[in-house]
């Protein structure tokens, strides 16, 4: 038999509720990801890998590139594109401006989704991206 105190029983108690704390206060983690990289795309060319979104979560969608280069010429920008795959043209779910850096699109429904590019550096015509490291967060 096992013999506990008032004091142990509230050493316990404490204990046990600074874990549900814990437990609560920690970050919302993403339902899936992956990490891939982009080597010499055209604008409106190329598409991402698919991804399924369950919609378990509250994570926003988002893209991140990082090393990013364009041939001709210096990076500025790129403009990803989110779609959802669906029957019939594909849902448009909004083109973001990117340096470099991280695009969010919110917290999508679930669906099947990818992203193309859109615009390089403005626009123009006859650019090439590439980026050694692009991760994809949903």
């Amino acid at each position: 038999m096992i013999s506990v105190t008032k004091r142990g029983l509230r050493s316990i108690t404490v204990a046990a509720g600074v874990l549900a704390l814990v437990a609560a206060a920690a970050p919302a983690q993403a339902e899936g990801n992956f990490s891939s990289y982009i080597d010499d795309w055209l604008a409106g060319n190329n598409e991402s890998r698919r991804w399924t979104d369950k919609n378990t979560d509250a994570v926003s969608t988002s893209v991140a590139f990082r090393s990013c280069s364009t041939y001709p010429g210096s990076f500025y920008s790129v403009s990803p594109a989110v779609y959802k795959d669906v029957f019939g043209p594909d849902e448009h779910k909004g083109t973001k401006t990117n340096y470099c850096g991280t695009s969010t699109w919110g917290d999508l429904a679930s669906g099947s989704y990818y992203f193309r590019l859109e615009l390089i550096n403005g626009g123009a015509t006859g650019y090439r991206f590439s980026a050694t490291d692009v991760t994809v967060r949903y």
